[in-house]
């Protein structure tokens, strides 16, 4: 009986030292951070690859110039959301079957819409002569690679909101650049240095060495 006791409060206070060191459960915002030990403690394989799934299909889009880049932002957006919302439920060790609906059911809405972009833009040339500009790519393989590292659990919580807030600086540059209508070769420049240096990190956390 005292052996019982003692596993029980070791147990207690090894969960009360994690609530302590987790953050604050708010209402999940675009880049919400939650701790990556909780949200790993349960898996929703179904749900993982139905958002990998929809992350591929806005990538074809892309590709094909069927969805322009600006649709592909909100559309990744709104993918980082569902995450962050899928990290919330499972902050506490469990997905209820309600949660797991409402998570399906956030992917399947994202999947239609991402179908309507990609059908509403069928005859819609992408900017630059219907290919990604350099700059553009380098976003979104980089946006793709951070949710692969999440999705494959090689990237924290903590390591993809760090990664997605430089990626999100790069981008408020690159819209200030464009916001006079040009962006000189010296700023094309500076960009692609930048991205360059976030794709490196990526990497570096993705794939550590020894």
């Amino acid at each position: 009986m005292k052996t019982k006791f003692l596993t029980a409060s070791m147990i207690a206070a090894a969960l009360a030292a994690g609530f302590a060191a987790a953050p604050a459960m708010a209402q999940p915002g675009p880049y919400t951070v939650y701790a990556p030990g909780a949200y790993r403690q349960v898996q929703t394989p179904g749900i993982d690859n139905a958002q990998q799934a929809v992350s591929d299909r806005i990538q074809q889009g892309l590709q094909s110039g069927r969805i322009t880049p600006s649709e592909a932002r909100a559309l990744y957006r709104r993918d980082r959301e569902i995450q962050n919302r899928e990290a919330a439920y499972k902050s506490d060790g469990r997905v209820t079957p309600q949660e797991r609906q409402q998570l399906r059911a956030d992917v399947a809405d994202l999947s239609a819409e991402v179908e309507r972009a990609i059908a509403n833009n069928r005859n819609v040339a992408v900017e630059h002569g219907g290919r990604l500009g350099a700059v553009d790519s380098q976003e979104f393989a980089i946006n793709q690679r951070i949710d692969e590292g999440v999705r494959t659990h090689r990237l924290s919580l903590q390591e993809a909101g760090r990664l997605q807030a430089r990626e999100q600086a790069i981008e408020r540059r690159e819209a200030a650049y464009r916001s006079d209508g040009i962006v000189t070769q010296q700023e094309r420049r500076q960009l692609r240095a930048e991205l360059t240096a976030l794709r490196d990190e990526v990497e570096r956390l993705i794939n550590p060495r020894g």
